[in-house]
């Protein structure tokens, strides 16, 4: 039996809608119960403070809650393999950060490949490290830091919050880069490393900008210079590393992924409501205190911008040797 061709193409028309309408249907409901973000760190540090400011906006905006779960463990390695194994139904979403970039090359073995299992969401934020001394430290400059450690060869002690973390590996890509040696000296967490730091047990730190900038403010720590591209409103007499070495940029990237097949109506639809987010001025206000820089874009803006820090970290790691904990 033929079907006349006007028909025809209007049956056509119509199972094509099909999936379109669920889509929007599908994308309309979402979400119809809680969601959780897994943080692959413990509670408390900046990248937990900045789910839970997140989470807290969505909540608001969407009608349900979407609740902080941190699952800490092997580097960022538990949680994410949590979210990688989760349903794709936008129900479990990862607070992705500078580890799941560096992870991928400092590990050997890992049960999932980060940029193939995680579907990138949206950006948050980007946030520098601070190059700090202790002031007993005799270099007031990056250059007269770069001229001390040529002329003292393994004298230099850089302090860290652990083997293969962002602020380890800032340090060396800026001995990748300056042509200087430093001794490394890892510590279980930022804090302890800081502690030391204090004490002038250790002489040099990249430190991230929401856990140093106090004792920077309080003439505790001397500031060098801070590791983003462009000098931080925050310390707006502090030069950047790469006016004394170009080239050099370091910071901690995050964001927001889902596993792999997760919709692309919902994708999209964390997307807008995230972008909205940083967007909003408080928020903006709020991570702005934190010294972060928003970085607002579309799925594959940051899936883009992981792709490249992973290739760089995969750089530094390699160049340095780094071994996990």
């Amino acid at each position: 039996m033929k079907l006349p061709r006007r028909k025809f193409l209007r049956l056509a028309v119509g199972a094509a809608a099909l999936p379109v309408a669920s889509r929007i249907a599908r994308a309309q409901t979402y979400p119809s119960r809680p969601t959780r973000i897994v943080v692959p760190f413990a509670a408390g540090g900046s990248t937990d403070i900045i789910a839970r400011l997140v989470g807290q906006w969505l909540s608001e905006r969407l009608g349900q809650q979407f609740v902080i779960e941190n699952r800490p463990g092997a580097g960022s390695n538990v949680g994410t393999e949590v979210v990688v194994n989760a349903p794709p139904d936008g129900y479990t979403l990862l607070l992705v950060g500078a580890s799941s970039a560096i992870n991928a090359t400092l590990y050997e073995k890992l049960n999932f490949n980060f940029l193939r299992d995680i579907t990138p969401v949206a950006g948050l934020i980007s946030i520098p490290f601070i190059m700090v001394v202790n002031p007993s430290f005799p270099a007031k400059t990056v250059s007269e830091f770069i001229a001390y450690a040529r002329a003292n060869p393994g004298k230099v002690s850089m302090a860290s919050g652990g083997n293969g973390t962002a602020g380890h590996l800032s340090g060396e890509l800026f001995k990748m880069t300056a042509g200087v040696n430093m001794v490394h000296v890892p510590y279980r967490g930022e804090g302890p490393a800081l502690t030391d730091m204090l004490g002038g047990h250790v002489q040099a730190m990249f430190g991230t900008m929401p856990a140093s900038i106090e004792y920077v403010r309080a003439g505790k720590l001397r500031p060098l210079a801070v590791t983003s591209a462009r000098r931080s409103e925050l310390l707006p007499d502090v030069p950047t590393v790469g006016e004394f070495v170009p080239g050099y940029e370091a910071s901690a990237v995050q964001g927001v992924g889902a596993p792999k097949a997760t919709p692309v109506d919902i994708i999209d639809k964390l997307n807008r409501e995230i972008n909205a987010a940083l967007a909003d001025p408080k928020l903006r206000a709020r991570l702005a205190d934190l010294g972060a820089t928003v970085l607002a874009g579309s799925p594959a803006d940051f899936g883009k911008l992981i792709a490249d820090e992973t290739e760089k970290w995969g750089k530094v790691v390699k160049f340095s040797g780094a071994k996990p904990d």
